[in-house]
């Protein structure tokens, strides 16, 4: 007789957390920023993809980004857009509010992780554009349902905090899109390098898109191509130009060993000089010094 697998409801749960903390983690990160204009969305990419998006439009002004398993954030994004327009179609366009399709999304996700054997690997980001900055609405819902109204910025995936940590550092109300832009790439580029180093992320691994609030009704839109190019800043030099001193070598001077050239005739030590030769030396030349032709000049016309 075999007896019954039994497992507590705290290892159970534990078991999900860590299975859906590991996939999100293995997932390519996603910034979003609310910067003077609007929201900003930045998904780091493995190449310019035009499929596999991680950004997305819900509704007239709102967002959607996600990290984690494609399949099942793309079923939360359809799933999200149906529910926002059979709202909007049943009422107002206006009773669409990210507050709502947040919650939907946390009930949803918290009935998956507890009901179903697997959990959703995913985190997503609702984004909402306000009239101004302070009134932009970011709400971050994880695997198990749980929902936390963000302030400013929220970073998913990777090693979102140590990337959060250093967009804290940086971040500050009223940026443009290009500064925006510049400080999440910034942030998302902090980790991930050779030895800890920061890393370079060129327009080709980028996924960009906003949500202008100057625009009247759908504020979503996607920036790509030269557009995304030219908001990024310009690489900086491979090299340091030679007049451009570092701070630590300022006013330093390095002595260089003067070397003797060596001597023109191979296979004599070179004369050393005496300490009493303080004469000057006469370097006029002999008579009939001048008479004899070197090795390099041409030859003479008529000479054999």
């Amino acid at each position: 007789m075999t007896m019954p697998f039994y497992a507590s409801v705290e290892q159970i749960m534990r078991d999900r957390s860590e299975l859906a903390r590991k996939g999100i983690a293995r997932g390519r990160s996603v910034a979003v920023l609310s910067y003077a204009d609007g929201v900003l969305f930045i998904a780091e990419t493995q190449n310019a993809s035009t499929a596999l998006r991680k950004v997305s439009e819900i509704y007239d002004r709102i967002g959607f980004a996600a990290v984690g398993r494609y399949s099942e954030f793309d079923n939360l994004r359809t799933a999200g857009i149906r529910l926002a327009d059979m709202r909007g179609y049943s009422y107002d366009r206006r009773d669409v509010s990210g507050r709502q399709l947040a919650n939907s999304y946390a009930h949803a996700l918290n009935s998956i992780f507890t009901e179903q054997q697997k959990p959703y690997e995913v985190e997503i980001c609702v984004a909402e554009v306000g009239k101004n900055e302070s009134s932009d609405q970011l709400y971050r819902i994880t695997y198990d349902g749980s929902i936390v109204d963000e302030r400013n910025f929220v970073i998913m995936g990777g090693q979102a905090e140590a990337m959060t940590v250093t967009l804290r550092e940086i971040y500050r109300a009223g940026l443009s899109l290009p500064e925006a832009l510049e400080l999440g790439t910034r942030a998302l580029a902090s980790v991930g390098g050779s030895n800890g180093a920061p890393r370079e992320l060129p327009a080709d691994q980028l996924e960009v898109a906003i949500l202008d609030r100057q625009r009247p009704q759908r504020a979503f839109k996607r920036i790509t191509g030269t557009a995304l190019t030219d908001l990024l800043p310009s690489p900086a030099p491979s090299g340091v130009p030679a007049d451009d001193a570092s701070s630590d070598s300022a006013g330093t001077v390095e002595e260089v060993p003067i070397v003797p050239p060596p001597d023109p005739r191979p296979g004599q030590p070179p004369a050393m000089p005496r300490p009493d030769d303080t004469a000057p030396v006469d370097t006029t030349p002999a008579d009939g010094a001048g008479d004899e032709q070197s090795e390099s000049d041409p030859p003479s016309p008529g000479s054999a």
